[in-house]
């Protein structure tokens, strides 16, 4: 019974996915970019680097490289998030963290994420993670689905990098975590400012 119920609802989450505008999010995700640098409302590499440093511990030459190419690739952030998630996924999969935002003017507030996905990918793991922040006209605008393909990862010094968008946001996580997970998948992550299990 269990296993029906999971392939019913993997069937109507690949049927929700298909109805979600991917090839325009990724669009934004290449042309959309953050305040100008130098802007009072956003982050610079160097602030983000301390963060990081203070976050991640031990890994800090990782979190360096791992942010000074999202900056290179998407301008500075005017916002961000420091937390904590698990995944795992046989084919379909979910993810749940929490963390705090830190914005430079609507101060810091504790922020929750869930996310289904979908695709060829197989294995669990636990992470902290930064999130960058980008063209979030208030902190409020935040809580909605960003949509990406998780597959589009790549690594800097054991640093996994992706990006999710919705209309021009755009949220870049850099995880940094333990576990075992092989594949390419498509989902969201959806922000709440509440804990919630459910991850649509």
């Amino acid at each position: 019974m269990r296993s029906r119920s999971t392939i019913l609802a993997a069937a109507a989450f690949a049927a929700l996915i298909g109805t979600l505008p991917l090839q325009a999010s990724a669009q934004t995700v290449q042309r959309a970019y953050a305040s100008n640098p130098g802007s009072p409302d956003s982050f610079n590499s160097n602030e983000l680097v301390e963060s990081g440093h203070q976050f991640f511990g031990s890994a800090s030459r990782g979190i360096a490289l791992a942010l000074q190419e999202a900056i290179r690739r998407w301008g500075e952030p005017n916002g961000y998030i420091l937390g904590q998630e698990a995944s795992g996924a046989f084919f379909g999969g979910l993810r749940y963290g929490e963390g705090k935002l830190f914005t430079r003017n609507a101060g810091d507030r504790r922020i929750f994420w869930q996310g289904p996905s979908l695709g060829f990918d197989v294995g669990g793991d636990g992470a902290r993670t930064m999130m960058l922040v980008y063209n979030m006209p208030f902190t409020d605008a935040l809580y909605k689905r960003f949509v990406g393909v998780d597959g589009s990862a790549y690594f800097i010094g054991g640093f996994g990098v992706t990006a999710v968008a919705a209309d021009e946001m755009i949220v870049v996580p850099i995880r940094a975590g333990v576990g075992a997970r092989l594949g390419v998948n498509i989902g969201y992550l959806k922000f709440t400012p509440e804990p919630t299990w459910n991850p649509f």
